[in-house]
């Protein structure tokens, strides 16, 4: 089933052209549909699962990939960018797709309305004419903006912003690349998890990473972990990678949809996991990261979250831990340890 901004962006074909390229494209095969009205398709996803899912029911002619650029400079005549929920992340979608895009080529901007891209009639750059206004449906809006010839080059330095993270062995630096989550502060619910952290060793994986925070502290108390970090999200993994760059660590950084792209077992568990798809609120990623991580771990292995107090963690820890135990909690969140 198709996307309300995919669906307005079929509605409008005729604005299509030539080669096109889909950037922060949604969870459906709107890329195939699309092959009807244009040459050929090139999409990016910013979302892995997103990506396995355009991967699972594509045809020829359809070319996906993952990841914050594409793998090698290309030139489209028609970009379209899937508004992003993260309002920063409009800015570096903006450049990427003027640097994918010939002069004259076409830009078209799809969302729905509770995402805010109302707000893209204010964002002016360097490289588009003013975005027009072409449709309203849905729920959803749809604009175009005609490329000029002024040059964009991609500098990531840009959308990176750095903090420093002071922690009782010393400072540490965090990388958050545009549209990562709390990208100027330590979030207090990992806080509260990191004034708690259990001494690890071994194989350790940080679900969820984020710009790193978690992994930077865990090999910062000791560097000899054997530390994995997923996420979901490209620039996410992107910002971890930096973080761990920044400080001089190391650690095996990639993508995976929940724990399905992660083998084997592990010692422990540490995570402050989403509870987002998209701009919609869900507790099916929270029951089944429970589910998963229990398989993944050792006997004995450890487990260790912080969530929020309103999401419904406790049965399912129930049903495979045996038992709930809560080590702290304020009037936002708890930190939740068990083991296997």
């Amino acid at each position: 089933m198709l996307s309300s901004p995919s669906q307005l962006l079929l509605r409008n074909s005729d604005y299509l052209q030539g080669n096109v390229l889909l950037l922060n494209h949604e969870n459906d095969l709107c890329a195939v549909e699309l092959l009807t009205h244009c040459d050929a398709v090139t999409a990016l996803a910013l979302d892995y699962n997103h990506y396995l899912a355009l991967q699972a029911g594509s045809l020829a002619g359809v070319v996906g990939h993952f990841g914050h650029q594409l793998p090698k400079p290309q030139q489209f005549d028609t970009v379209v960018i899937y508004y992003p929920k993260a309002k920063a992340l409009m800015a570096y979608l903006l450049v990427l797709a003027a640097q994918y895009l010939g002069n004259g080529g076409q830009l078209l901007v799809i969302g729905e309305n509770k995402g805010g891209i109302r707000s893209l009639e204010k964002q002016t750059t360097s490289w588009f004419a003013p975005a027009v206004k072409r449709d309203n449906a849905r729920h959803c809006l749809l604009y175009s903006a005609e490329r000029n010839s002024t040059v964009a080059t991609v500098d990531l330095n840009q959308f990176t912003s750095r903090y420093t993270l002071s922690t009782t062995n010393g400072e540490l630096t965090i990388c958050n690349v545009a549209g990562v989550f709390s990208e100027k502060q330590l979030d207090q619910g990992t806080e509260l998890l990191l004034q708690h952290l259990p001494a690890l060793h071994g194989r350790v994986l940080d679900f969820g990473c984020g710009a790193g925070v978690i992994a930077s502290v865990l090999l910062q108390l000791n560097p000899q972990l054997q530390l994995e970090c997923v996420d979901i999200n490209a620039m996410a993994l992107l910002s971890c990678q930096q973080t761990l760059d920044a400080n001089g660590f190391s650690g095996k950084v990639y993508p995976s949809d929940g724990l399905a792209q992660v083998s084997g077992e592990f010692d422990a568990i540490i995570s402050n996991p989403p509870f987002h798809d998209g701009l919609n609120s869900t507790t099916d990623i929270a029951t089944t990261f429970v589910a998963d991580s229990f398989q993944h771990l050792q006997a004995g292995g450890l487990w260790q979250i912080v969530a929020n107090r309103h999401l419904p963690y406790a049965d399912t820890i129930a049903e495979y831990f045996g038992e709930v135990k809560v080590i702290a909690e304020n009037n936002k969140y708890k930190v939740y340890r068990n083991r296997r």
